[in-house]
């Protein structure tokens, strides 16, 4: 694909999951890869595979040591890091920074630090992993279904503002996908999303398909765009749908 062939490409939370198999594919297609993950054993193995640099720490300050990795120029910047909503009713205030933190506020900063450059350039593409929860809300997940739909949000104010400038937007939202975080969704995920979980190299290949076409949204459940329009259509029968699902996840949950 000669948008990525050469490209300098980094990819947070690239430790492992859909992270990892997004790295894998962009150095499987001649990118210049940056693995970053808070984790440094996770993403030196992912690195040390693919003969990437690993550059492990927060998400969110790590583009001017991974831009000086790539030799000056990052092309596409993959915001993939995310954190979920932790077990439990009640979320506590620090449950809620953590996640608007990592999953909104961590692609503000990055952007940041690389707008000024693609402006300049007049080119660059930002890779947002969203997740359905961001188009359509997850069950059980409150700080995670509202972070993404702001992470979303923001993609599409990246998009709206500077496509004339050359700036490409991908928001990549999935359902299950067969990662450590499907795991720790519990049985809200064990209900909703393993039934359709997908692998994580599904999510690197509807990627690539997209930026080959330049669209904005990434949908590796091709369903979901049904359900996204359903939502919009009638949003009362979405949600006493919804309100269904969660029902029954209460009679199974206990």
């Amino acid at each position: 694909m000669s948008t990525v062939h050469g490209a300098g490409v980094v990819v947070t939370g690239a430790g492992g999951g859909i992270g990892a198999a997004l790295a894998r594919r962009f150095a499987a297609e001649g990118a210049r890869v940056v693995v970053n993950d808070l984790d440094a054993r996770k993403a030196e193995a992912v690195a040390a595979e693919i003969d990437a640099v690993a550059v492990p720490g927060d998400a969110s300050l790590i583009v001017a040591e991974a831009r000086e990795a790539l030799g000056g120029t990052v092309d596409i910047y993959c915001a993939n890091a995310g954190v979920g909503s932790p077990p439990g009713d009640e979320l506590s205030d620090d449950d809620w920074s953590a996640a608007w933190d990592v999953n909104v506020m961590a692609h503000v900063r990055a952007v940041r630090g690389l707008l000024p450059d693609w402006l300049e350039r007049g080119s660059g593409r930002f890779v947002s992993t969203v997740s359905a929860a961001g188009l359509l809300t997850m069950i059980g997940a409150p700080s995670y279904s509202v972070t993404k739909h702001g992470a979303l949000a923001y993609a599409e104010w990246l998009s709206l503002t500077y496509r004339h400038r050359g700036l490409k937007v991908h928001a990549i939202c999935p359902q299950g996908v067969r990662t450590d975080m499907l795991d720790a969704t519990g049985s809200a995920g064990e209900l909703v999303l393993a039934p359709t979980a997908i692998e994580p190299e599904a999510v690197a290949d509807a990627l690539i398909a997209a930026m080959a076409e330049d669209r904005f949204l990434v949908l590796p459940h091709p369903e979901v765009a049904g359900f996204y329009q359903a939502r919009a259509d009638d949003p009362d029968h979405w949600l006493d749908t919804m309100n269904r699902i969660q029902q029954k996840w209460e009679r199974i949950d206990g």
